[in-house]
């Protein structure tokens, strides 16, 4: 192998164009592959920014063609020559006009064979990709999805910095509040038996933040849940998080719609339009069965209860007389659905809970899987509802729990739009969503749990439900949603004490736990809270949608799997006794 004593890159390979040609330079790299045509010899190096094809010929040292005869793919090497024009031009990579005619040549490490090829279309399964994860992380559509995170997060700091917003850090050992996800915790060696948390996200630090006067703030922060991982989800995740003093919800969804506006033009050349469309929780679960809904295509719930509530089909009126709800969609052109197709939705529902899928096809002649348990008048009145013509395709979800009916056409709307081809490739659709209910019941823990956090501040005409009716009380927060994702959410948070302590006891909390758990806020509001609020985005989410990527896995460095292990090191990992006995742990 080569040692080179002094060696400076010109450029990276996919800077150079035709402008270059003549100029002497200097590359660097891994080589992709290698054509031998005896008298010629071409070797297509890669770095971060792409491919440059290396050229040796009859003018070409005699020991430096030798040198690149030996070489493989992924070996890494340099070389030294001068930009020329290509006889044979590739059309399919930037630097396509151009090669470099090599001089010098420095073969500077071998490799083994590597355990998959290193390019862009390899069928190779995802489980060996993220053991190998730093050959994985060479192919050129990983290369450009970290380049291209690297260049939002970039963003997000110049232009939080350009809007008055300071970056500070906050502390990554921090105390546990089991107030929302399962914390990961971490033992304490000095103090035995107590532990640190990681921070679910920078929440109260933020809103101390605030009350210590630095009213515009903003991290790229890590944050850590432990909880079942998703396609959207890891265990340790990046947050652009931002709070602000002196604001309404206004003021934060117009500086973060300025700050998507310059992400997508910059990164994209996409233009999007502001200000966003805004829509209530209660319309969005009542339009759209979701409270993060996909507005690229229609498909809306209509609710047809009061219709069928003395219908003869019990799968109907039996769930309206128990306080649930019957609502269909409408899939328009639909009829073409064959019988088994059909059979696989309701298999599709019923992992939302639901029990069955009603349906009504109008083609040629209308079929109905329950046509016979109605009136005549009963049918035209759905159909008139569903506003329903000849192709389409009726599907209708009952139940007596509501959540169910939403959840099962939520979902089903999605998945009946990707079967018929109907969402458009390449368009941004964004929406605000607003007003969600500031409490939810756990049926786990018996009770009413905060819906976001327990400093979301109620609508303020909702402040009295707080005491009276807190499970109608409406929250001052807001998600942001992209075609149908979920990218961050915020609301304004409460920063009165008389309004946290209603708050803690809605939530069941005793005063003595709610001291124990947030003394230190409670405490700190005594000495002049302002007004604030904020959100945070989930960068990888973000980065995901960006790159039109289906998992984050994709746009994250080192991901864990769905299991919350990280193949290439293969963590988690049992550790030493000594380490267990130093912490006073013991397992059992």
């Amino acid at each position: 192998m080569d040692t080179v004593k002094s060696y400076e890159r010109t450029a990276y390979c996919a800077q150079f164009g035709v402008d270059n040609i003549g100029q002497e330079v200097s590359v660097c790299g891994w080589v992709q592959g290698v054509r031998d045509l005896g008298s010629l010899l071409f070797i297509d190096l890669r770095d971060r920014t792409g491919i440059l094809q290396l050229a040796f010929d009859g003018d070409t040292p005699k020991e430096v063609f030798e040198k690149a005869s030996a070489v493989r793919a992924e070996h890494v090497v340099a070389a030294k020559g001068t930009i020329r024009e290509r006889s044979s031009k590739n059309k399919d990579i930037p630097t396509g006009d151009i090669e470099l005619e090599v001089k010098e040549f420095f073969h500077l490490s071998a490799s083994d064979t590597p355990p998959f090829e290193i390019e862009d279309d390899t069928r190779v399964n995802e489980a060996l990709r993220l053991k190998y994860r730093y050959l994985d992380l060479r192919r050129p559509s990983m290369q450009q999805a970290i380049a291209l995170r690297h260049r939002i997060t970039k963003i997000a700091r110049d232009y939080f910095d350009e809007n008055g917003f300071l970056e500070i850090e906050t502390p990554m050992l921090t105390k546990s509040t089991p107030e929302g996800a399962r914390d990961y915790l971490v033992p304490s060696r000095i103090h035995k038996g107590c532990f640190y948390a990681l921070p679910q996200s920078p929440q109260q630090y933020k809103q101390l933040l605030m009350l210590a006067g630095f009213d515009r703030y903003m991290q790229v922060v890590r944050c850590f849940r432990d909880e079942d991982l998703r396609a959207d989800r890891q265990p340790e995740f990046t947050q652009i998080d931002l709070e602000m003093s002196f604001v309404t919800e206004e003021d934060i969804m117009r500086i973060n719609e300025g700050f998507l506006k310059r992400a997508f033009r910059e990164v994209l050349g996409v233009e999007i339009h502001t200000p966003f469309l805004r829509m209530t929780y209660a319309e969005a679960m009542d339009r759209f069965g979701s409270d993060k809904p996909d507005m690229r295509f229609g498909y809306e719930l209509k609710d047809i209860t009061n219709e069928v509530k003395g219908c003869g089909f019990g799968v109907f009126s039996s769930a309206v007389s128990a306080g649930g709800s019957v609502r269909l969609i409408n899939v328009k052109d639909g009829a073409r659905f064959s019988r088994k197709e059909i059979d696989s939705l309701t298999e599709f529902v019923k992992t939302y809970g639901a029990k069955g899928l009603a349906w009504v096809k109008l083609a040629d002649t209308v079929t109905s899987s329950f046509s016979k348990f109605m009136s005549e008048s009963e049918m035209d009145s759905i159909l008139e509802k569903a506003e329903a013509e000849k192709g389409d395709l009726i599907l209708v979800v009952a139940d007596a729990d509501n959540s169910v009916v939403f959840a099962s056409l939520g979902a089903l709307r999605c998945e009946c739009a990707r079967r018929m081809g109907i969402i458009p490739e390449g368009e941004f659709k964004f929406l605000w969503v607003t007003q969600f209910p500031l409490f939810e019941y756990s049926k786990e823990e018996g009770r009413l749990v905060a819906m976001h956090h327990p400093f979301t501040a109620p609508m303020e005409e909702d402040l009295a439900l707080l005491t009276d009716d807190p499970a109608s009380c409406r929250a001052r927060a807001y998600d942001i949603v992209l075609n149908g994702t979920e990218l961050g959410g915020g609301s304004i948070r409460i920063f009165r004490s008389d309004v946290q302590e209603k708050m803690f006891e809605a939530l069941g909390f005793t005063e003595e736990r709610a001291l124990a758990q947030f003394g230190h806020l409670i405490e700190a509001f005594r000495y002049g809270a302002p007004p604030h609020g904020g959100m945070a985005y989930g960068l990888d989410r973000l980065v995901m949608l960006m790159t039109g990527r289906e998992n984050i896995r994709d746009v994250i460095a080192f991901p864990k799997v769905q299991n919350a292990s990280e193949l290439m090191m293969a963590s988690p990992a049992p550790v030493e006794k000594s380490q267990l006995d130093e912490l006073g742990l013991r397992l059992v």
